[in-house]
């Protein structure tokens, strides 16, 4: 004990060992800061996903209404085109005649 060695503290300085102190509460605080700063990010990440997938679901559920609805028309029209085709064809006729009639009347008015 003669030696002049202060007892106590193993041979440290105190001020090496405040030194090596401030160090790590600063390096400390900065990862704190970091990992905070990542916590925030991750959770802003998951509302956004959580928002986008709902999209995505009220999307896929518009688009299977309008393929039901875009079905459904199709299934009229064959319907239409399988019945008889001599009364479609007599309509279009008669029309044909008609559109013919009205645009002969305008130019003989002229």
């Amino acid at each position: 004990i003669g030696d002049g060695a202060p007892t106590g503290n193993y041979g440290y300085t105190n001020s090496g060992y405040s030194v090596y102190e401030e160090e790590n509460e600063r390096l400390t605080e900065s990862l704190r800061t970091k990992v905070s700063a990542i916590k925030s990010l991750s959770i802003e990440i998951g509302t956004e996903v959580k928002n986008q997938n709902k999209m995505l679901s009220e999307m896929d559920n518009d688009f299977d209404s309008t393929g039901g609805l875009l079905g459904a028309t199709m299934g009229r029209l064959r319907t239409l085109s399988r019945g008889s085709q001599t009364k479609l064809l007599c309509y279009m006729m008669l029309f044909s005649l008609f559109v013919f009639f009205v645009i002969y009347w305008i130019i003989k008015l002229r």
